[in-house]
């Protein structure tokens, strides 16, 4: 799938706005710049790499020779990219940051809360456009992936150095140390795999499968 690059997934989602409440939403964006803390709880979501939305004004639309056009609606263009699966993410996102997608969505024609998910999650497909080319420098590799990978590499670069005034009993204690401190990040790279079942089959489903 073009959205998929590894463990990675990209998401781009682009739905019509009624254009007399775009300055709703620049007031929403300027307010969340102004104040980061009312972003915790999406920040706080450690499997997101990026999340944008940003205001496409409907005379703002570049004309590649296809000419003028003529559109009703202001757009809000959102853009992100995640480890997981489609459903994990639109799930965590309505469950953290459920206000917050209200208030960044709720000029949106259509928009039905971000709460039931089942209506969210359609609407969210519904105005998703399939990114045609997705590239990703480490594929195999998930955001947390590649923080440990750091965290090992600081670990053995301290080793090194400290090994050269160490006994073999003194630099034995001071491996097993750092090894024990960085278990956790000792993880093998690769491909995700399938989350369940139920979400297999949904994404089929959706694909027409």
């Amino acid at each position: 799938m073009s959205n998929v690059a590894g463990k990675a997934y990209a998401i781009n989602a682009i739905s019509p706005m009624r254009r007399y409440l775009t300055w709703l939403n620049e007031f929403s964006f300027m307010f969340a710049r102004a104040k980061p803390s009312t972003l915790t709880s999406l920040l706080g979501l450690s499997f997101i790499h990026f999340a944008r939305w940003v205001i496409v004004r409907r005379d703002d639309w570049t004309d590649l020779g296809q000419g003028k056009q003529n559109l009703q609606n202001d757009y809000l263009l959102f853009c992100s990219n995640f480890n997981g699966t489609w459903d994990q993410y639109i799930d965590a996102f309505a469950d953290g940051f459920p206000s917050g997608l209200d208030f960044f969505w709720t000029t949106s024609t259509k928009y039905p809360q971000s709460i039931p998910i089942t209506p969210f999650k359609e609407y969210i497909r519904v105005n998703q456009a399939d990114t045609d080319f997705y590239y990703n420098a480490t594929p195999g590799a998930a955001q947390w992936d590649v923080k440990s990978a750091l965290r090992v590499r600081r670990e053995l670069l301290a080793l090194a150095q400290e090994s050269r005034e160490l006994s073999p009993a003194e630099f034995r204690k001071s491996y097993v140390a750092r090894l024990l401190k960085v278990q956790h990040d000792l993880g093998a790279q690769g491909y995700a795999p399938v989350a369940s079942n139920d979400t297999y089959f949904a994404e089929r489903k959706r694909n027409g499968a």
